[in-house]
This record gives C-alpha cells, structure tokens and sequence, in this order.
C-alpha cells in the first residue's frame, strides 16, 4: 500500500506553509519520514541545519542514535517507524520553537497522526512532550510511564540530543522506555 492520499496532501499543503515567521528563514519544509502504516510515531522538536538542506528529520548524530536505538531496542528499521517534528522548519541558529511557532505547526502534526494511525506515539525531549501531554512538567518526571493521547499510548522519552550529551545514565533510561514501547506494540489489540 502507498502513502495515504491525506497524508501526501498534507505534505504539499505544508510545504508552502507560510503560517510563521519560521517560512522566512527555512531552506525547506522537514514535513516527515518513514513508513506511512508505522505502529511507532517519533516526534522531536524542529529540524536542525542539515535536516534543513535534507528535508528529512532526525539525519544527524541524534538520529543516528534513534536509528540504533530502534534497530537494538524495537527490532525495527527507520523506515519502518514515522519521524516528524513539532514544527516543520527549522528555528533559526536551533533557538527553541516559539509558542506561536507551534501553535502553527500543530494542525499539520496532529493530521500527520491521524493520518498514519500508529499504535505508540513516542515524543522526544521536552518540546514535544510538554505539547502532546498539556503540560509544564519536564521529560526527566515525564518518561518512564505511559500515558493515552487520542485513543493512543504516549511514550515520553528524552530527546537523542540528551543521551549524547548525558551519557549512558540517560542512554539506558531511553532504552527502558524503548523496552515499554516494544512490549505496546508487540501486546494483543
């Protein structure tokens, strides 16, 4: 089976986006990647410089750590899960997302949901995590448990960018929650 005619649609519709100022200073749109089906939906905070120039979200050192991690943790290729960001252009000089920011970006990340119907929903770091789940609290009291958003599991986990800077005490917690991802996906319906 190919994309979802919906989800294709929504990607040129964002491509043209001119919602935020973030349209101003983007190379391109970083819309999403993977598997259109996936049962796993990664979501992280806003492309960096080379997904900017690439298009695709999670190609530098973090998302080869994400790659690991799902090829060690859940069995699974890349591009058997979906990767997307909160916003869909990269802030300038990687500032942090601005409310308003997200708040433009946020219909394209909820239809990229909709869309592709996936099992685990697995927000990475803060930004995501405080957007999907409604609150203020930090990743670090988030992760570890697992929370339902629109009819889905919610798997907060830190972002890749974290383990690489913390070291292996964030890299091993990440694959706890890789575990508690796993055991989602793979559980009868």
């Amino acid at each position: 089976m190919g994309v979802p005619t919906s989800l294709k649609i929504l990607a040129v519709e964002a491509a043209d986006c001119q919602k935020c100022v973030l349209a101003k200073t983007r190379t391109q749109v970083v819309f999403g990647d993977g598997d259109s089906r996936a049962a796993v939906f990664f979501v992280g905070e806003g492309p960096g410089a080379t997904e900017d120039l690439e298009g695709v979200p999670f190609i530098g050192r973090s998302g080869k750590l994400l790659q690991r991690l799902i090829e060690e943790e859940l069995g699974l290729s890349r591009q058997d899960c979906y990767i997307a960001n909160v916003v869909k252009c990269r802030p300038p000089e990687n500032r942090d997302p601005k409310p308003e920011e997200i708040e433009a970006c946020q219909p394209y990340l909820l239809a990229q949901i909709e869309a592709i119907n996936p099992t685990v929903i697995v927000p990475l770091g803060n930004f995501a995590s405080r957007l999907l789940l409604e609150t203020r609290t930090g990743i670090t009291k988030l992760r570890g448990q697992n929370y339902q958003y629109l009819g889905r599991h919610l798997v907060p986990t830190f972002h890749p960018a974290a383990a690489l800077r913390g070291g292996v005490k964030v890299l091993d917690r990440m694959r706890e929650d890789f575990v508690r991802i796993k055991e989602l996906v793979e559980a009868p319906c």
